[in-house]
């Protein structure tokens, strides 16, 4: 636990401005692919019932969109207030990854989304270690409690 602790003492000392506005933009992102996984639910059906080579049944790669939807929304709404900012990010990582290497990659090859799941992993990897930084509701609680 002390390396965890060393790592958050490390990234709020070293946490510049302007990763605030990165991070309040990628929250808001993350936010509206979720949204639109919810709007596009039946076109994402479509395709995983067409798919031969999915091993899985369908019920099971539905309930994973729906997952996906739900920690899209609400780790993007948490990383764009900066709360919980750390936690959020963990939990978007697998979605992320899959969606760089399984969908991206695997599913659809043409896709013109892969690097924009390639710089949402980077920036989650980046936040998750810096945490959420000064414009942020962990900061202004922080404040609050001193």
């Amino acid at each position: 636990m002390d390396i965890i602790h060393k790592i958050e003492a490390w990234g709020d000392g070293h946490h510049p401005r302007f990763l605030d506005a990165i991070r309040i933009a990628l929250g808001i992102f993350l936010m509206l692919k979720g949204i639109a996984f919810m709007q596009n639910i039946s076109g994402l059906q479509y395709i995983i019932e067409n798919r031969a080579d999915i091993s899985l049944p369908p019920s099971v790669l539905i309930a994973v969109v729906y997952y996906a939807a739900f920690i899209h929304m609400t780790g993007g709404a948490l990383v764009a207030l900066g709360i919980f900012t750390r936690l959020s990010a963990l939990l978007q990582l697998p979605v992320v990854f899959g969606a760089v290497f399984f969908v991206n990659l695997w599913l659809s090859p043409v896709n013109t989304e892969l690097s924009a799941s390639i710089i949402c992993l980077v920036l989650l990897v980046v936040f998750m270690v810096i945490g959420s930084g000064k414009v942020s509701l962990d900061n202004y609680f922080k404040m609050i409690r001193n």
